[in-house]
């Protein structure tokens, strides 16, 4: 299945700018407005409450003041959870990341779920080559494809390692921003849903490489519902789809991002399922993520 109704979310702790992951995240802009900490908790709390009021099951593992993690609040770069019963997790590109690689993480997720097997990529950060999770990855999980926007934190032969021991097809390309910088996750860029996919194809600038992407998404038989530079710099393409445990669908998305999209957009999207939107400015600005970022998907099996 594309989307699953079981959630990780980490509560910060020690939410703030990241300096070292600014040096290529476009979408960070260093705030400042005092308390970020606090208000990046208001945030998270209320957006933990709209899942939760929606019947969407969200394990929340609070995370710790030691190790120092200011970005922790987005599980899905370092680990991700799939059906068969395995845990990958992944090289990072910022020092004070790879720090989230908690055991306190890993023990709530093996108190509540079965635990097969973990596939560690980690090594390949001693040769500066990385692939942050469903970040740098957006998954077609159904088809087995791998859509991954080639830049510094995503690189070809740890997506290679990933795709060949999960049974993946790699589709890399290159997709840049508006200044021309290359995109720093592919999550922002894309979002893959069971029947359409979401995405900045102005940001694909080679004519073959988006006739590629292209191709690959109408061959599973999607719909392409397309955005612009403006909503994407918007957080309209970090969005991640779930469902509950009646099976009602949703797609989840910031507030920011859901005003940036038009009537249009709008419609189409709620065609196939019902939107929810949660305000995480803060956490926005600061941490240079947003919705999608902040909830690792589990498809593990339940204890």
């Amino acid at each position: 299945m594309q989307h699953t109704s079981h959630l990780l979310m980490i509560k910060p702790v020690n939410f703030s700018f990241n300096a070292e992951t600014a040096v290529n995240n476009s979408f960070q802009t260093p705030s400042e407005e005092k308390n970020i900490q606090e208000k990046a908790s208001i945030e998270f709390e209320t957006f933990i409450e709209k899942l939760k009021a929606n019947e969407i099951d969200v394990t929340v593992v609070e995370d710790t003041p030691d190790p120092y993690t200011p970005d922790s609040v987005f599980p899905n770069n370092w680990i991700s959870f799939h059906d068969d019963g395995s845990i990958c997790l992944y090289p990072m590109f910022a020092l004070n990341r790879r720090k989230e690689r908690k055991a306190t993480v890993l023990s709530a997720i093996a108190e509540k779920f079965k635990v097969v097997e973990t596939l560690d990529f980690t090594a390949n950060e001693e040769k500066e080559q990385f692939l942050e999770g469903t970040g740098s990855m957006v998954l077609d999980r159904e088809n087995r494809i791998a859509y991954a926007c080639l830049s510094p934190r995503t690189h070809t032969s740890v997506l290679e390692q990933f795709c060949v021991r999960m049974n993946y097809k790699p589709v890399a390309f290159t997709s840049v921003d508006i200044a021309g910088a290359p995109i720093y996750h592919t999550n922002v860029m894309m979002c893959v849903a069971d029947e359409y996919v979401i995405i900045c194809l102005e940001s694909i600038k080679d004519a073959q490489e988006q006739d590629k992407v292209v191709a690959e998404i109408l061959g599973t038989k999607k719909k392409i519902i397309e955005i612009s530079f403006n909503q994407m710099n918007h957080f309209a393409g970090n969005m991640l789809q779930v469902h509950n445990a009646k099976g009602q669908r949703f797609l989840v998305m910031s507030s920011q991002a859901y005003q940036a999209l038009d009537t249009t957009q709008i419609n189409e999207i709620e065609q196939y399922n019902t939107i929810i939107h949660s305000d995480i400015k803060t956490i926005e600005t600061n941490g240079g993520g947003s919705a999608r970022c902040m909830m690792a998907e589990i498809f593990l099996p339940l204890k």
